[in-house]
């Protein structure tokens, strides 16, 4: 069963909330897998508050985002874009090492399949954009998180070394825009 997921690009001033993950210190928009009972909205608006302490209000839907290899049986992600309506920075330390405003020029290179072209998307004012993203999944199938994690530290690289050379690696042309999203004029 694929997963389905959630990421939040909180925008304050032109600039998105990045949080750098510690399972593979890279960077990616705050978000998670949604909860049983939990609409999509609201697993984007506790995952908001859970790795970054702000509550946020919805304000789009920026798109929806595939990667048909992750962990072998797939992973959706909906994508939102948010304000900050109350609260402070604060990282929730078992999964986020560090959290930081970037703008668009600034973003690092070092993160997760398919996060740059959300951000790109949400900072642009897009909605409703479907993508997917197609990496190498060279790992046999069935594997779980765990099983990815205990082969990461028996690897030898660091944990961002992995996921970019093993796990994160998009196939030449892997990026595919399905549905092209409708851009927002203010």
């Amino acid at each position: 069963m694929p997963i389905l997921g959630v990421n939040v690009a909180i925008i304050q001033d032109e600039k998105v909330l990045l949080t750098k993950r510690r399972d593979f210190e890279v960077w990616c928009l705050p978000g998670g897998e949604v909860d049983a009972g939990e609409s999509l909205a609201q697993a984007a608006i506790r995952e908001a508050h859970e790795e970054v302490g702000f509550v946020v209000q919805l304000e789009r839907l920026v798109g929806i985002h595939s990667r048909l290899q992750w962990l072998s049986c797939g992973a959706h992600v909906v994508v939102f874009a948010a304000k900050i309506i109350e609260g402070a920075l604060t990282v929730q330390p078992q999964e986020v090492l560090e959290a930081r405003f970037f703008t668009k020029e600034e973003l690092p290179s070092e993160m997760l399949v398919g996060h740059h072209q959300q951000i790109m998307d949400a900072l642009q004012g897009v909605s409703g954009a479907v993508w997917t993203h197609d990496s190498e999944w060279d790992f046999k199938a069935g594997l779980t998180r765990e099983e990815l994690y205990l082969l990461r530290d028996q690897s030898g690289l660091s944990p961002a070394e992995f996921y970019l050379n093993r796990v994160g690696m998009l196939i030449p042309g892997g990026d595919h825009l399905e549905v092209e999203g409708k851009v927002d004029v203010y």
